[in-house]
């Protein structure tokens, strides 16, 4: 079985940093014997840019169709004054893959107690999970 991801590489340092995340993703998954399948998908101010829309029908079918979505970061200074804003695609995403929120858990790692600003024995019991 192919896993099929819609990659959504993003604007600013997102492309980049996402063709990292790939490889990684790719090494693990044939570590494990997973096969992935990526489609890339313009979202955010580079889908504004092509496309005058941060989320096009053809995003939104591709993502709707995979069995995963990877997203890098979107928006940038360049956008950051135009009526129509990349990080609406996100609302639209999430809204059209039925999702609503946006999980942040928090653990301070082993061994990394003393950089926390809380006492060592505090920051070694931190397991938070922010619901945004």
């Amino acid at each position: 079985m192919t896993f099929l991801i819609a990659y959504l590489p993003g604007d600013g340092v997102g492309p980049e940093v996402s063709k990292a995340a790939r490889r990684v993703m790719e090494r693990a998954a044939d570590r494990f014997g997973v096969a992935l399948a990526f489609r890339e998908f313009d979202f955010g101010g580079v889908a504004i840019d092509r496309h005058g829309d941060p989320f096009p029908a053809a995003t939104r079918a591709g993502c709707l169709e995979a069995d995963a979505v990877f997203l890098g970061a979107v928006g940038g200074p360049k956008w950051d004054k135009g009526a129509l804003r990349p990080e609406a695609g996100l609302l639209a995403l999430r809204k059209a893959l039925g999702v609503y929120a946006n999980l942040r858990p928090t653990r301070v790692m082993p061994g990394k107690e003393a950089a926390s600003p809380l006492r060592p024995e505090r920051a070694a019991g931190v397991d938070l999970l922010i619901v945004r």
